[in-house]
């Protein structure tokens, strides 16, 4: 764990919320990418296998591309990301929904493991009380600049 300098309280109260904020999605997202690239992913076809796990079948293309587009930054064409996992035989799609294959399954969890050591590096040093306040000011924060502050359905 890299080691941080201890600064006075009006010093950190002072420090830009936006710089801050950006430099924790740039990195952390950073990495996530990265980890998902490693089995030719982006975070959309993670989004994706993780809500055809979830619910298997609920989900149209329509239903799922409503849902996801709140999280997108990048512009994805989700019909391309849907073709892509049906192409490589992780997706099925029928008339009640999508639902991963076994080798979606697969993927999805082996997936899942690298981001999983993400979150732990993310989360060293941080208690969990820190982090729940964290994430609170955020949500505040957010709401305070007209977003929503709930957590996600």
């Amino acid at each position: 764990m890299a080691s941080i300098r201890e600064y006075p309280a009006d010093e950190v109260a002072a420090q830009p919320i936006g710089w801050w904020s950006g430099e924790v999605f740039r990195r952390v997202v950073g990495s996530i990418r990265e980890a998902l690239a490693v089995e030719g992913l982006t975070q959309p076809h993670w989004w994706t296998l993780n809500h055809a796990a979830g619910e298997p079948g609920r989900w149209s293309r329509a239903a799922l591309t409503e849902r996801l587009r709140v999280y997108d930054d990048q512009a994805t064409d989700f019909d391309a990301v849907y073709d892509d996992l049906v192409a490589r035989g992780w997706l099925a799609e029928d008339p009640g929904g999508m639902r991963l294959t076994a080798e979606g399954e697969a993927g999805r969890l082996r997936a899942r493991e690298r981001n999983l050591a993400i979150h732990r590096r993310t989360h060293e040093g941080v208690s969990e009380a820190d982090f729940v306040t964290t994430v609170n000011v955020l949500r505040r924060m957010v709401a305070n600049h007209g977003g929503e502050g709930n957590l996600p359905d």
